[in-house]
């Protein structure tokens, strides 16, 4: 099975690097245990050309920092309705997810981890609440990198919403 990790967010404000943390964190974990199938990319946002990054996975986890009000990360599957957006700064994970069905006629199950994050000041650093946050969704999706068809399937227990 083909696995995309995809973070985004800007290193250089905070808490909002948690995503590139979380890939460094994920990588280091799969090169110690020689878990194959897994690639990683990281950005400081999502753009119209990952519709073709994500086309030939066969599943697609887009991890970024979240604002929302969560206890620590949630998980919500990304749909091609999922908050489908784009402007000439951001795309949505939703966004990317209808891009690629339009074009490639494809849309990879993919699932966004949101990790809750607390300063977003312009300066490098991850606040230490924000880093146990990432490592608590790190925790939980290594068994779901390792059975992912359990996540396909649904059976990601509590931490999963709709969106």
């Amino acid at each position: 099975m083909k696995i995309l990790i995809y973070a985004y967010g800007n290193p250089g404000r905070q808490d909002d690097g948690l995503g590139n943390a979380f890939i460094e964190r994920m990588e280091e974990w799969a090169s110690e245990n020689k878990i194959e199938g897994l690639e990683f990319d990281s950005n400081y946002q999502l753009n119209i050309e990952d519709a073709h990054a994500i086309a030939d996975k066969d599943l697609v986890i887009f991890v970024d920092a979240s604002v929302e009000e969560l206890d620590d990360f949630c998980i919500s599957k990304v749909t091609e309705n999922s908050k489908i957006t784009f402007t000439t700064h951001a795309a949505s994970p939703g966004y990317i997810v209808d891009l690629c069905k339009e074009i490639y006629k494809k849309a990879p199950p993919a699932y966004l981890i949101h990790i809750k994050g607390y300063e977003w000041e312009f300066m490098e650093g991850i606040t230490a609440k924000a880093i146990e946050n990432m490592e608590l969704a790190f925790e939980y999706l290594k068994p779901f990198i390792l059975n992912p068809e359990l996540l396909i399937a649904g059976d990601a227990g509590v931490k999963l919403r709709e969106q």
